[in-house]
């Protein structure tokens, strides 16, 4: 009666309910490996990433029906919001930009650079700063405290100077941060015998290596909310930044491959231990 109420044929009904009562498996194998790559970005990966990642594992599924199954599941991935630098109330004429932009180097232990960022944790702001050389993008140096000064970059510089086998004749590259124009930093640079330098004000794009990499770990690994303890946000900013961006994630820097492997391959070629 309701078939031909609507003008249906009841064979195109029955066609229709027996369609909707069918599973298919394809696509739920579909859906489950999208939302396992999903999840293991810590949702930062859109559909191009998760495309290229089905593609090198022989799965051959184009970008937009990958975008259309993310919505009907409601995976959205987290994008960065812009930054917003706060500009230097004084030009540092003593400390002059001798990097001057040229970001890339010939050989490790020539030129560092360092920077501090924010991470929220155990209901208040934290600070972490880090130590990257220049020539593989390599993370050589970090600390984590709840207090923004001098102290910390010292700490992170220390860590840095040490694991690295007290190199000579390096140059170390920052911003006009408070902390890195403190006496006390400028003290350690002198002990260590680096020489510093400085970006211009309020141009982040002077100091560009160390913006992309904290923008790397807030987009990709942060989690949104923060992390519950100190604690907690000590063991997973080490995990990524010493195990996960040294060592697996590739960098288009290095032509794909990631830092660790970039000084592995130049220290077998150069005969260095």
């Amino acid at each position: 009666m309701v078939c031909s109420a609507f003008d249906i044929a009841r064979s195109s009904y029955y066609e229709h309910r027996h369609q909707r009562s069918r599973i298919d498996v394809e696509q739920l194998q579909l859906r489950a490996t999208i939302a396992e790559l999903f999840n293991q970005s810590r949702r930062s990966a859109g559909s191009r990433t998760i495309m290229l990642q089905m593609r090198e594992s022989g799965l051959d599924v184009g970008r937009f029906k990958i975008r259309r199954l993310m919505q009907e599941m409601g995976l959205t991935c987290q994008q960065p919001r812009p930054p917003a630098y706060r500009r230097a109330p004084v030009e540092r004429p003593d400390i002059p930009n001798r990097l001057n932009r040229q970001f890339t180097v010939d050989a490790p232990n020539r030129v560092w650079c360092g920077d501090i960022t924010y991470v929220w944790a155990q209901h208040r702001w934290h600070y972490l700063a880090v130590v990257l050389d220049l020539y593989a993008r390599r993370v050589v140096g970090w600390a984590l405290s709840d207090r923004p000064d001098a102290a910390l970059a010292i700490k992170a510089l220390d860590r840095a100077f040490e694991q690295r086998g007290r190199p000579q004749g390096l140059l170390f590259h920052s911003d006009q941060g408070g902390q890195y124009a403190s006496r006390a930093f400028r003290q350690r640079l002198w002990r260590y015998r680096i020489q510093q330098s400085m970006s211009r004000r309020g141009n982040c794009w002077d100091n560009a290596p160390m913006e992309r990499l904290f923008r790397s770990y807030k987009s990709e690994w942060m989690p949104s909310t923060g992390y519950l303890s100190a604690q907690e946000a000590l063991r997973d900013i080490s995990f990524y930044l010493v195990e996960r961006y040294n060592r697996q994630r590739p960098h288009h820097y290095n032509g794909g491959m990631s830092p660790a492997r970039a000084e592995e391959i130049l220290n077998s070629l150069s005969g260095i231990s």
